[in-house]
């Protein structure tokens, strides 16, 4: 995942290959719930792991239930539909997770307890208002711990006997579908499930309980996933149309041992949208998608008729799909979207690519999610240089002609969806970069989405960032730095021959000329990562073994070999990976990359140099002197300066930075700022 305050996408060209896409939020959540609330051990298969279920999971373990994770596979042990007694307050924390807020209201209403449920100040802007008051005719006891309607609440524990359940339950539908999913996943708990544990014959008196939805229900599908998920765990809800549901009574969570989780069918569309928008790479068309498909009981699965609309070419089978770019520029579109209203947002971008005006209706339910997505949306496109039109409940998107696009930085507002819809826009004909600000939101639901999009994506230049100079100027350390800011690959071209040195002594092999062919063979294929301050070599911390005496004797000796040079400047140029590259070195911007985006030749006096190294080396236990540490710099300087192969010197486009009396804070702080200054991007 990436954590850095933005992250530059570079003018993609081009996708291909295949994809495999964590598991539901939407399924997760709900499995996770169940599992909790039903008797015995519930093993969860391919649970989606994301800060929605990290909250979730945390409030579970609070209540205290069993979890232990076991690489993808997760055991619940649940409650049984009991709480043990606890006197205390029990305050939840959950983020601005509506899958974990809504039904925890329903179901701790129900289990008795005290509770404090609150969230990030987003979730406290997000309607409830609905579920507490269909709860509250019901007979339960919750207290609103700020603005009326909206979380933070307090709820109070209930006897199941004072419940008024001769009445049907009446709920809003046209605001949000986790209202209605919240009353139909807690509801068992008050139609005898928890007694029925407690007879002889397994059976509960109790009375079936009604829900009457008022309204229009959107968000359908997502209903039908929370009904499908009862059944697998014993709860057989029926149904009238969309109007009337009823939990029969004596209903009992029963666990059904083993529950695999879907791959979520709202992170596809973005894949979907992927393969109807990019042309193929090296050879290869089209997406493959692994993990959901055809037979998927998400109703975001629907997306592909939409994408087939507009023109993608999709095949699918039982458990994955396959698209291709079919119609181009695509086909516009006049859909009403409120059965795919998280999938739905992939659309708006896909608009851009289209023959004319797309326009998606009844979406009113955006406005009450993560953010206020209708806005959200139709500021961002129009970032781009879209003109976009937004209602109360639609938002209608005009195409980009070639020269109309625009680099611009997307704000995410904390959504993770806003983030993922955004990366497509960098398929664009103009060829101009996209910036996401805070990536990170996509934790919520696929926090490797962006290496899952690098994974298969394609750009015409991958930019780099190279960083040569002397030695002890301090290269290593800034370049690292900026590296992770940036969200970049880094490259210590430094440690090269000494890996390649210790390469060659770990296979046996001398360091000359009858066995050249064998030593560049290995350098060419060094699986060598530069990672937090580590070299990793075949995922093993070489770092200070390559330090040794010895490993720069055999770096020495491997440095005099051509074929191995060779297979070492064809390996430091594999390094070029999107997003993005960071190299260090001494003729990065020379040789390596000559055609990189941003060259700093970083330097500082041999005296500054000298003193860095005194302190470095005294701080290890190792015994010198200044002046000999000086003469040694001075007579590597010379030395590296007149090399006959790649000699020591700035590129001629270089950006000088004389360190001497810079902090590190300062040195970044000034290549960050002529890294912003060669883009294309305003400030945020």
């Amino acid at each position: 995942m990436f954590s850095t305050a933005f992250l530059d996408l570079p003018p993609l060209t081009g996708a291909a290959g295949t994809v495999r896409l964590p598991g539901s939020k939407s399924i997760s959540n709900r499995v996770l719930l169940l599992a909790a609330l039903a008797s015995g051990t519930t093993t969860v298969h391919d649970l989606l792991d994301s800060d929605d279920t990290r909250v979730m999971l945390d409030a579970l373990r609070a209540l205290g239930c069993g979890i232990d994770r076991t690489g993808d596979t997760l055991r619940v042990t649940g409650l049984g539909g009991q709480l043990k007694p606890n006197p205390d307050v029990l305050p939840l924390f959950l983020g601005n997770a509506g899958t974990a807020m809504r039904p925890l209201t329903a179901a701790l209403s129900l289990l008795g307890g005290e509770f404090e449920l609150s969230g990030v100040p987003r979730m406290h802007e997000r309607p409830i208002g609905d579920l507490v008051d269909a709860l509250t005719q019901l007979g339960c006891q919750i207290d609103y711990l700020g603005n009326p309607g909206y979380p933070p609440l307090r709820i109070h524990p209930v006897d199941h006997g004072d419940l008024v359940l001769d009445t049907p339950i009446r709920v809003r539908g046209d605001v949000s579908s986790q209202f209605l999913t919240a009353l139909l996943l807690a509801l068992p708990l008050a139609a005898g499930g928890a007694a029925a544990a407690s007879q002889p014959n397994g059976v509960a008196a109790g009375r079936d309980i009604v829900i009457e939805v008022v309204g229009e229900l959107i968000s359908k599908p997502y209903i039908e996933i929370t009904l499908n998920l009862l059944a697998r765990f014993g709860i057989a809800v029926r149904r009238d149309g969309w109007e009337r549901f009823t939990i029969p009574a004596g209903s009992r969570y029963s666990s059904p041992g083993d529950i695999h989780v879907e791959a979520d069918a709202s992170s596809a569309s973005y894949f979907i949208a992927l393969g109807a928008v990019a042309t193929g790479v090296s050879g290869k068309n089209g997406i493959r998608i692994e993990g959901v498909g055809a037979d998927s009981i998400q109703g975001d699965i629907r997306f592909v008729d939409a994408a087939r609309q507009m023109g993608a070419q999709v095949d699918s089978g039982p458990n994955w799909l396959e698209v291709r770019r079919g119609a181009w520029p695509l086909k516009a579109i006049d859909i009403d979207a409120n059965h795919i209203p998280d999938a739905a947002m992939t659309l708006a971008v896909m608009a851009l690519y289209a023959d004319g005006p797309s326009t998606l209706r009844n979406i009113a339910s955006w406005r009450v999610k993560e953010t206020d997505r209708i806005d959200a949306m139709a500021n961002e496109l129009k970032k781009l240089g879209a003109t976009v039109e937004a209602g109360p409940d639609f938002i209608r998107v005009h195409p980009l002609a070639q020269g109309d696009w625009q680099p611009a930085s997307i704000r995410t507002y904390d959504d993770h969806r806003v983030a993922m819809c955004f990366s497509l826009a960098a398929f664009n004909a103009a060829g101009v970069p996209v910036r996401i600000l805070e990536p990170h939101c996509v934790a919520k639901t696929f926090p490797d989405y962006f290496e899952t999009l690098f994974s298969v994506a394609e750009a015409a230049e991958v930019p780099v960032i190279c960083i040569d100079g002397p030695t002890a100027s301090g290269k290593g350390t800034l370049a690292a730095e900026v590296g992770r800011l940036l969200g970049y690959h880094y490259l210590d071209s430094g440690s090269l021959y000494r890996v390649t040195g210790l390469a060659a002594r770990h296979a046996g092999l001398n360091a000359d000329a009858q066995h050249e062919a064998q030593i560049a063979a290995l350098a060419a294929a060094l699986p060598l990562q530069f990672t937090e301050g580590k070299v990793l070599l075949a995922g093993e911390d070489v770092s200070d073994e390559i330090r040794t005496e010895a490993a720069g004797m055999d770096a020495s000796r491997v440095s005099t070999l051509p074929a191995v040079r060779e297979a070492l400047l064809a390996l430091q140029q594999r390094f070029r990976q999107l997003p993005g590259l960071v190299a260090d070195g001494r003729d990065m911007g020379t040789v390596i990359f000559p055609d990189a985006t941003l060259k700093v030749y970083l330097t500082a006096s041999a005296v500054q140099r000298a003193e860095r190294r005194h302190k470095q080396l005294i701080s290890k236990g190792i015994s010198t002197t200044l002046n000999s540490l000086r003469s040694d710099l001075e007579a590597r300087d010379a030395r590296d300066s007149s090399r006959s192969v790649a000699p020591l010197k700035p590129a001629q486009d270089a950006r000088h930075l004389d360190n001497s009396q810079l902090s590190i804070e300062q040195s970044i702080d000034q290549v960050l700022d002529w890294w912003q200054q060669v883009q294309p991007f305003k400030l945020a």
